[in-house]
């Protein structure tokens, strides 16, 4: 099955590119938007609009296929690549990209990934939002043209043999909306929550930590009162972007204790508290991870994992950071690793090292990558998938977990129907 014509469009993401640099050295919010400068190369304003560029390629038999270029919300932090723009992109697209889709058998996925991941333009590779667009939409391809579903493509390809299709929990993240979002979450039973957005240490965690410290204990309360049924435990995964690190000096003693009382305070839930240090570059971030899980892991009575997010963005990133088991958990930040044929390897990769596979991404992604990369993590056994795109909690949550639970429908009648 070839490909018969190849389309793009420009459009929007489901949240906004913000200047973490900016927001991380006190900028202030004015309602929606930020007061001050950017700092980040490429940024026009501490907070603007996501953009994406939709890739889709028409196939012989007549079907569609579609994918998203789309990054972080945080482009430029980290070690990323810079901000994303789609009209520019399209250009690129237009004249680099598209004369070699054209024509070209996707009857296969892995082999096609690798070359467009991999490929360079001038000597340089392509930008990691035009990749992971281009792989999802080379991923769909395959799965249409062989009447398929994307995760039975995938189990297929990877040779993913003998595990059941199961839903993966979700992980939903409030945003700002750090009360009404959890209730939200709590009424449809979101089995991870809340990330919370901890991004400032004067408005969201405290000079000393209380801030935050007071949130665990209004999360763990909210929980107990509101649940209707007495069996709904969710996970506590709250994001602070290297916060904790920055109060403490990145002292690991104190960042340890300080993990300790937040656990204490979640209990009885269990606790996971995403990027607690930060030290600027992947080596260091990952030494002081590193020796902070040492010292959790040495304590039976502290109930806290910590997952690894920032300097963990490309396929080597990750399985640097399992070899060394530098935390419990690491985010496949799915968009950071441009192909999403990376993204498979990584979250398969943990799972091989017994660390815990997190299928993430971002809220300023789009449906259709948010819809794929969940297929990705149905067909590897994730530990858990991110709700996205957007930060209004209902959005994202409805589009994953609907995605999820198709697919696993289809995938149960076919083998039904196969069986009979």
């Amino acid at each position: 099955m070839k490909i018969k014509n190849v389309l793009c469009s420009e459009g929007l993401t489901g949240f906004y590119n913000d200047d973490q640099a900016a927001i991380k050295k006190g900028a202030e919010m004015d309602r929606f938007t930020y007061i001050g400068e950017p700092i980040t190369p490429n940024f026009k304003a501490i907070r603007q609009a996501g953009e994406t560029l939709s890739i889709m390629l028409v196939l012989e038999n007549g079907m569609i296929a579609y994918g998203d270029a789309a990054t972080v919300q945080y482009s430029g932090a980290g070690g990323r690549d810079s901000l994303f723009e789609a009209k520019p992109a399209k250009a690129f697209f237009l004249d680099n990209i598209r004369p070699l889709l054209l024509g070209l058998d996707v009857s296969e996925f892995r082999s096609n990934a690798r070359r467009f991941d991999t490929l360079n333009i001038d000597g340089h590779p392509i930008h990691t939002a035009l990749r992971y667009g281009i792989t999802q939409a080379l991923l769909d391809a395959t799965a249409k043209a062989n009447y398929r579903t994307i995760a039975e493509i995938i189990r297929s390809e990877y040779h993913i043999e003998g595990e059941s299709y199961h839903p993966i929990p979700l992980f939903a993240q409030t945003g700002d909306d750090r009360y009404s979002g959890v209730d939200k979450m709590i009424m449809k039973e979101v089995e991870v929550l809340p990330h919370g957005l901890i991004n400032s240490v004067k408005t969201k965690l405290g000079g000393n930590g209380e801030k935050l410290i007071e949130y665990v204990k209004w999360l763990r309360s909210r929980i107990l009162s509101k649940r209707v049924r007495e069996d709904y435990a969710p996970i506590l995964h709250i994001d602070v972007y290297g916060t904790i690190g920055m109060i403490f000096d990145d002292n690991i003693e104190k960042c340890f204790n300080y993990l300790k009382v937040l656990s204490e305070a979640a209990s009885p839930f269990h606790l996971r508290i995403e990027g607690p240090l930060d030290k600027g570059n992947r080596e260091e971030t990952l030494e002081a991870l590193k020796a902070l899980k040492v010292m959790i892991d040495a304590d039976d009575g502290v109930h806290v994992e910590i997952v690894a997010d920032e300097w963990c963005n490309t396929l080597e990133d990750v399985k640097v950071f399992a070899d060394q088991q530098a935390a419990h958990m690491l985010q496949v930040k799915t968009p950071d690793l441009g192909g999403v044929n990376n993204t498979i390897e990584a979250l398969r990769y943990c799972l091989q090292k017994g660390v815990g596979a997190y299928s993430g991404g971002s809220c300023n992604e789009t449906n259709i990558s948010a819809e794929i990369t969940t297929s990705i993590a149905i067909a590897c056994s994730a530990k858990q998938c991110l709700a996205k795109p957007g930060m209004g909690t209902d959005e994202g949550i409805m589009i994953v977990k609907n995605h999820m639970m198709r697919e696993l429908a289809i995938i149960e009648s076919r083998k039904a129907y196969e069986n009979h």
